[in-house]
């Protein structure tokens, strides 16, 4: 049975463990709606939305920033002019703040297709990716997948290719593909070499589970879900010691108590959460 320190502790922490997805395609911005939403954001954020040159990727850039920006400040409760945001070397998003209520708090986003996603952490290490069914144009989905062969352990190979269906091997592909980039994005290294020594098991995309060169990764817990729309989400979490030397020097704690660490990796992986665009300008607006 948990003490009342323990369960108070644990709530607090779960606060800070957020999971949102906006769909773009409910948005259709008139250019000056775009412009406005677009000088909520801090000047210095412009130009990577404005370097894009379809109207798409410069939605899905615009709403990532958004989206971090209003998360931060909905957990947080900083303010949004002293709200700073930087990037590692290898592109990896932190909050560069002190005195936060979460010491170890951080966040990730990805975007592809149809979504972005925003997932964020109080201890553990987040890792968030979006994948996109699409059908590969110009070449079969054997030839496609055949390109990224290398990243996969025999095992995950041979069950996407025995998936089914062509459409069943593509998705199987892209689901353990999205695992991959989730547990890249985690810890911050930008880095896919070595990625067939990664190795997923799991049961139909539950009860996932990972091992490096046959050593089970007890520090990390996965999570896969269907967004609808031929989309699927993943999300890693892992123990901060796992971080990359570059991102880790932007973590303000990284050595954990066992019982601090334990109820970061156990905290229950809540669900999505979908907001819309209006929703993010109007948190804006009131900064």
């Amino acid at each position: 049975m948990l003490c009342c320190c323990v369960v108070v502790c644990w709530l607090r922490m779960e606060e800070a463990a957020k999971r949102w997805v906006v769909k773009l395609s409910k948005w259709d911005p008139h250019p000056s709606d775009f412009s406005f939403a677009l000088s909520l954001l801090p000047s210095h954020e412009h130009s990577s939305v404005t370097r894009f040159v379809k109207l798409e990727d410069r939605k899905r850039a615009l709403v990532s920033r958004m989206l971090q920006y209003v998360l931060v400040h909905n957990v947080l409760q900083i303010p949004f002019p002293d709200i700073v945001i930087k990037r590692t070397l290898e592109g990896k998003p932190y909050l560069d703040y002190d005195g936060l209520r979460f010491p170890n708090f951080n966040f990730n986003v990805s975007h592809h297709g149809d979504y972005v996603a925003i997932a964020s952490e109080p201890v553990c290490l987040v890792g968030v990716d979006i994948v996109s069914y699409d059908v590969p144009r110009g070449e079969t989905i054997t030839e496609f997948i055949q390109l990224f062969s290398s990243y996969f352990s025999c095992m995950e190979w041979d069950n996407i290719v025995t998936a089914g269906t062509s459409d069943d091997v593509l998705i199987e592909f892209y689901r353990y593909w999205s695992l991959k980039e989730a547990y890249v994005k985690a810890i911050g290294s930008g880095l896919t070499e070595g990625l067939n020594k990664v190795e997923f098991s799991h049961t139909r995309w539950t009860d996932i589970s990972a091992k490096v060169n046959g050593k089970v990764m007890t520090q990390w817990r996965f999570w896969l879900f269907e967004l609808g729309d031929r989309h699927c989400v993943s999300i890693a979490r892992v123990h901060p010691i796992s971080a990359a030397t570059s991102y880790k020097r932007t973590l303000k704690k990284v050595d954990f108590t066992e019982d601090e660490y334990t109820e970061g990796l156990h905290l229950p992986n809540v669900d999505f959460v979908q907001l819309g665009i209006e929703q993010l300008i109007s948190t804006l607006q009131k900064a």
